[in-house]
């Protein structure tokens, strides 16, 4: 599954767009790697994700098409969360 539509669907992110734009700002990595838009991620892929004042890493422990809100966040696991101050 493409990184952008990963975020939408698990729920990290509200709209696929945004994660477009974040990945064409070089603020999305995979295993280190900046990502683009259509980068496929696997399960056991790390995400590392610069938004806001805020950086996310996420492991993705499942990958589906479509999953409810409740079972949104079975999809990752939080490994860090750290905020940026300016």
């Amino acid at each position: 599954m493409r990184v952008d539509k990963y975020l939408k669907t698990a729920r990290i992110l509200k709209r696929r767009e945004a994660a477009k734009e974040l990945a064409l700002q070089g603020r999305i990595q995979i295993n280190g790697r900046i990502a683009k838009p259509s980068t496929e991620v696997e399960v056991g892929d790390v995400l590392r994700l610069e938004f806001g004042y805020r950086i996310l890493e996420i492991k993705i422990l499942d990958i589906q098409k479509q999953v409810s809100k409740q079972n949104a966040s079975l999809l990752f696991e939080i490994l860090k969360e750290e905020k940026i101050d300016d």
